[in-house]
């Protein structure tokens, strides 16, 4: 049975104290993805934003693995990312967004990357921060993650996706509604 708290996008105290520990833990363990930053400081932030660790919460149910890549000095806020060696499992096979989705006549995926992480409260990579997230160590060797499209792009029927191969991050194109066991997408949060 679901908690309540949980249906209000707020974790048990149970899973909260879970979720903080693995978050510690990948933190201490990666301290390449963010050099002069500090986990206390890191925690402070999100005992502050509850709805945020919840966020954090389906980014690591659905097998993202997030730690932080940065801190916006401007804004004052610290920079989730999935770090899965490949895209999440829990996130694979969709198509790119709901038009993609109620336009495909057979075999429709269950969902969409665009819907799915609007329900748990992030955005896909855009191109950039997917190069960024490359530059930290090598990620989709094997899989591919969809990135936000521009929207030239997607009125014409299209979405765009990235993996990294030989060395590099390739960027394709493919119609909005295909989908693959292979491809799924990253996130990022700003707490």
């Amino acid at each position: 049975m679901t908690n309540i708290n949980e249906i209000r996008n707020e974790l048990s105290l149970e899973k909260r104290e879970e979720l903080l520990s693995a978050l510690k833990a990948r933190f201490e363990k990666n301290m390449h993805r963010h050099e002069g930053l500090e986990w206390s400081k890191v925690q402070e932030k999100l005992d502050a934003n509850p709805e945020k660790l919840w966020s954090l919460g389906e980014m690591e149910t659905t097998g993202g693995e997030p730690d932080v890549v940065g801190y916006d000095e401007k804004k004052e806020e610290y920079i989730f990312c999935d770090c899965s060696a490949e895209s999440p499992k829990g996130r694979r096979s969709v198509c790119y967004d709901r038009e993609a989705l109620e336009a495909r006549k057979k075999h429709k995926p269950e969902n969409s990357a665009m819907d799915m992480a609007a329900d748990m409260g992030i955005e896909l990579l855009t191109e950039e921060q997917y190069r960024a997230l490359q530059k930290l160590e090598n990620f989709d060797m094997k899989t591919s993650s969809w990135v936000q499209t521009p929207s030239e792009i997607r009125k014409l029927g299209g979405a765009l996706f990235c993996d990294f191969r030989f060395g590099q991050v390739f960027l394709y194109h493919n119609g909005a509604d295909s989908y693959y066991g292979a491809r799924g997408f990253r996130g990022s949060l700003r707490v």
